[in-house]
């Protein structure tokens, strides 16, 4: 079975001088990957602008259009963080298809897996308006792509960015047929993603938030995908795993305090591809968020996308974090409790 990608020229067209999230970023990744012969492995999968009825599953049309005339105007902010450029709205477009376009391979088995290397990000993105660097919620769309028109349910959406996933939260957060589970600094922007926050309604217990406090690295982290996303997975049975993937918890990110390595995120990934193997036929797509130290956002999506290809190398040019990680035991203990796993 292939490894798929998502990529299009389109994505650099959103780029604002001096905003961490800027189209160098995809540049870096790029050239890691061509540069170890790992874009040549995977097969491209062509994106296409996301159809209106499915962008609306998720936003409401005012929003969406409100978008669309910033970019037609030449641009503007949602709000102080969140830019819009005059091509914004067309790449935004795109890149919730072209995730939708890889879903869509992987359900169809022309694809075991992938990554989609898309930009502007989605998992701050609410119904009615833009946040955080985000325009559209390309994970959440995907997700009720794969649910309303892939004819599978349920599915786990894993985020392991710094910055909770409020809008991909707020998606889901009544909706019993998706599992969501987020590792995140708190508290941090956006404020959300309390372990209180578990969802209501039908969806009451389908939400698994794990706000960690600075200083957690690779060895709590890997305890929190062992003991607790491990179990809840095995108990949900997804047919789907999508993953926010934010690369931005590294010890040396400049808007983060936690201590995860290069290394460390290579055995996160590792250890989602082999879930998927084990729960889901191998059905797993990774969709890019955050990270903004262009070395580690270059090594550590290419250490996904070589752990999605079965691979084992490990590329860590940065190496250790230089302060002691935090223990978590105790806490991951209570968290264990919360959610009926001992």
């Amino acid at each position: 079975m292939a490894t798929g990608y998502v990529y299009d020229p389109i994505f650099l067209e959103h780029d604002l001088r001096g905003h961490p999230e800027n189209r160098e970023r995809l540049r870096h990744i790029l050239e890691a990957l061509e540069g170890h012969g790992v874009l040549g492995a995977m097969v491209q999968v062509p994106a296409a602008p996301i159809a209106r009825e499915r962008l609306e599953r998720v936003h409401a049309a005012s929003y969406i259009e409100h978008v669309r005339q910033v970019a037609a105007q030449g641009g503007g902010f949602l709000d102080p963080d969140t830019y819009v450029r005059p091509r914004s709205y067309e790449a935004a477009l795109v890149a919730a298809g072209g995730t939708v376009a890889l879903v869509e391979a992987v359900l169809a088995g022309r694809l075991e897996n992938g990554f989609a290397l898309v930009r502007p990000p989605g998992h701050h993105a609410l119904r009615h308006h833009g946040m955080g660097f985000c325009l559209f919620n390309n994970v959440a769309v995907a997700a009720l792509y794969a649910l309303e028109e892939g004819g599978l349910e349920p599915a786990l959406i894993l985020q392991f960015a710094l910055h909770h996933g409020n809008g991909t939260q707020d998606a889901f957060y009544r909706d019993p047929r998706v599992l969501y589970f987020s590792t995140h600094q708190y508290p941090h922007y956006p404020g959300t993603g309390h372990w209180r926050e578990i969802g209501e309604g039908p969806g009451e217990g389908y939400t698994a938030n794990v706000p960690l406090e600075a200083g957690v690295g690779d060895e709590g982290y890997a305890a929190i995908f062992d003991e607790l996303l491990y179990p809840l997975a095995e108990r949900y049975q997804p047919d789907l795993i999508l993953v926010s993937a934010g690369y931005d918890a590294h010890w040396s990110d400049p808007l983060a305090g936690m201590l995860l390595t290069v290394s460390g995120y290579a055995r996160l990934a590792r250890t989602l591809v082999g879930m998927a193997r084990d729960l889901c036929g191998g059905r797993i797509a990774f969709v890019l968020e955050g990270g903004y130290n262009l070395q580690v956002l270059r090594e550590a999506v290419l250490n996904t996308c070589l752990a999605l290809l079965g691979r084992d190398e490990v590329v860590d040019s940065l190496g250790p974090s230089p302060r002691r990680e935090r223990p978590i035991r105790d806490y991951l203990n209570q968290l264990r409790g919360l959610h009926r796993l001992v």
